[in-house]
C-alpha cells in the first residue's frame, strides 16, 4: 500500500508561494553596490528569469538532498532564479548563473549563497504581503535582504552585507518586469 505524504502549509509557506508566483517572469535589474566605508560604487545590469517550483519537483528534491533533508519532497515550494549580468562601468560580463530556493517553515534552503557556491539557509519573514525579508549567515558574514513587489511591474531590493557587526556593502536594485 503506497503512502501519500501531504504537507499542510503554514501561513509563511502560503505567503512565500504567493510571492514566488507573483515574481515569475523576466526582469530587467539595475543595481548599484556601495562598498563601505570607502564608498566605491559598482553599477550592474542584469536580465533575471524567475520560475516557480512546485512541491515534489525534481529541482526541489535535488535541493533537499543537498541539505540532507530526510524526506526529499518536504520543501513546500520554491523558485529557480537565473541571471546574466553586465558591469555597466567596465562594459564587461559580470556573472551568469542560476540558483534554487526551496521553502519549509520560515527557512529558505538555497543551493548556493551570495558569496559561496555551497548550500546555505536563510530565515525569512514578511513585513507585509508584498515585502519579503531574508537573513542569511555564513563565513562570519551576515546578508540581509529585502525584496518588495510594487504592483505587477516593479520590484525593489536592498541587500546589506556585514561582518563582525560592521556593514561592508549595500546593494540597491530596481527591477522592471519585461515578460511573464
Amino acid at each position: 500500500m503506497a503512502s501519500s505524504l501531504k504537507i499542510v502549509q503554514t501561513t509563511n509557506e502560503e505567503q512565500i508561494a504567493e510571492f514566488f508566483q507573483a515574481s515569475v517572469g523576466q526582469w530587467q535589474s539595475e543595481r548599484r553596490y556601495y562598498t563601505l566605508p570607502q564608498g566605491e560604487t559598482k553599477e550592474v545590469e542584469s536580465l533575471i528569469t524567475i520560475r516557480f517550483l512546485q512541491q515534489g519537483c525534481q529541482e526541489l528534491q535535488n535541493l533537499a538532498q543537498l541539505h540532507d533533508l530526510s524526506k526529499l519532497e518536504i520543501l513546500t515550494c520554491g523558485a529557480q532564479v537565473s541571471w546574466n549580468s553586465t558591469d555597466v562601468l567596465k562594459s564587461g560580463k559580470e556573472s551568469k548563473g542560476c540558483t534554487l530556493f526551496g521553502a519549509l517553515g520560515n527557512i529558505l534552503y538555497r543551493d548556493r549563497g551570495f558569496a559561496t557556491t555551497k548550500p546555505v539557509t536563510a530565515e525569512y519573514y514578511f513585513s507585509n504581503f508584498q515585502t519579503l525579508s531574508l537573513r542569511t549567515e555564513y563565513n562570519s558574514s551576515v546578508f540581509e535582504e529585502e525584496i518588495k513587489l510594487i504592483g505587477s511591474k516593479y520590484r525593489t531590493r536592498q541587500s546589506i552585507i556585514s561582518r563582525a557587526g560592521e556593514q561592508l556593502m549595500i546593494g540597491q536594485y530596481l527591477e522592471k518586469r519585461i515578460s511573464r
